[in-house]
């Protein structure tokens, strides 16, 4: 039952990323190019996904379980760190370059675009590499 769910939900999601133009890198790219010829219409899609994100952790908050039964597991974390930073950095630059950041890129290279899986290997190289370095400095 939790992976058809989960499936579900994970529909939803990429539909929404297909309809909101997140799929489509030059959207995004028009989005981050404040210094040209700038395409607000993504400032909507965070906006309503700020608000609607905000009213989800508002209500989880006060709840012990999912809606599924699974134990809630909330974000602890309050504090600004140097690799929060460094990590929100390279993410930044990386969907600067490539137009995509890793949900619409997965949506993107099921869908078949070349750039989306070039950028999907790239990305898993880099967690992985991320992964060696983490167990190599413990």
């Amino acid at each position: 039952m939790r992976a058809a769910n989960a499936f579900f939900v994970g529909l939803v999601f990429g539909l929404g990323l297909i309809v909101s133009g997140m799929t489509n890198p030059a959207k995004v790219l028009g989005f981050l190019d404040l210094a040209g010829v700038w395409d607000p219409s993504l400032a909507l899609v965070m906006v309503g996904a700020i608000l609607l994100g905000s009213c989800g952790f508002a209500i989880a908050k006060n709840r012990q379980h999912s809606l599924l039964g699974a134990p809630m597991q909330l974000p602890s974390a309050t504090r600004l760190d140097k690799r929060l930073v460094l990590g929100s950095l390279a993410f930044g630059v990386g969907w600067g370059i490539a137009g995509f950041c890793p949900g619409p890129a997965i949506v993107s290279a099921a869908a078949g675009q070349p750039k989306a899986w070039l950028f999907v290997v790239a990305m898993i190289c880099g967690m992985t590499l991320f992964s060696i370095l983490e167990r190599r400095g413990k």
